[in-house]
């Protein structure tokens, strides 16, 4: 089993967004956790071309997304999910070990 599920439409999304900037090959979507937000840990999204050994790496069809331990440990059976409707539009982390999230969704508590 894999640390996180990436749907489709999260999928998708970042591999529009890497081909579009011609980086697919050359980059993964690294996902961390860190100290902040109104709830404590709050995620952070960004296209990184340097992975370490010690980075956990999932692949998602063409795309990878990798993680440090630390915040492989937080997201383990998370869902990485995009949304886009009339409401909200953007990334969303569908995460089993968040026992607290702010009203507005941007962190978590653990």
């Amino acid at each position: 089993m894999s640390v996180i599920q990436v749907s489709n439409a999260a999928r998708d999304r970042v591999q529009g967004l890497l081909e579009k900037e011609g980086r697919l090959d050359s980059h993964a979507l690294r996902l961390r956790v860190v100290g902040g937000g109104c709830s404590g840990l709050r995620y952070e999204f960004s296209f990184d071309d340097e992975v370490s050994g010690s980075d956990t790496t999932v692949e998602a069809g063409p795309v990878r997304v990798v993680m440090d331990e630390k915040s492989a440990f937080y997201l383990m059976g998370t869902t990485l999910d995009f949304v886009d409707t009339l409401q909200e539009s953007g990334f969303k982390m569908v995460n089993p070990n968040a026992q607290n999230t702010c009203g507005c969704g941007e962190s978590f508590s653990a």
